[in-house]
């Protein structure tokens, strides 16, 4: 089956940095479209990056400005989420989620990813 296993959230201060890694397994890796995902207490979830099966397309949220970085490394089934310069407003339990790559071309951070990982938190104080 399907699985999708976050890492490396924690707690930091706010102009920190912190990396997010997702492993996934069950399905084709390199074909899918991967996305990064945040949900905080009293907001709505949010897209925060999607990355195509190639890496070729990349849409991050308008939030972000170049802070974070969304890569893949299709050998190890992996996906990254490089964050600098975190903010309080970024405190946010973050989750993967996989969707068909088509998806990612047609609705970037808007896509209904068909496969959830269970989180990662991130805490940053200030």
């Amino acid at each position: 089956q399907v699985q999708l296993v976050e890492s490396g959230g924690g707690s930091v201060q706010a102009g920190g940095s912190l990396k997010l890694s997702c492993v996934g397994s069950g399905y084709h890796f390199k074909m899918k479209c991967m996305a990064w995902f945040r949900l905080a207490p009293g907001k709505e979830r949010e897209g925060v990056a999607v990355i195509s099966s190639a890496g070729s397309f990349i849409r991050y949220h308008s939030s972000i400005n170049g802070r974070f970085t969304i890569s893949r490394d299709n050998a190890k089934n992996t996906m990254y989420l490089q964050m600098n310069s975190l903010k309080s407003e970024d405190a946010s339990m973050y989750y993967c989620a996989v969707a068909e790559d088509g998806a990612c071309y047609s609705m970037g951070l808007k896509i209904r990813p068909d496969y959830w990982g269970q989180g990662t938190e991130v805490t940053v104080s200030s």
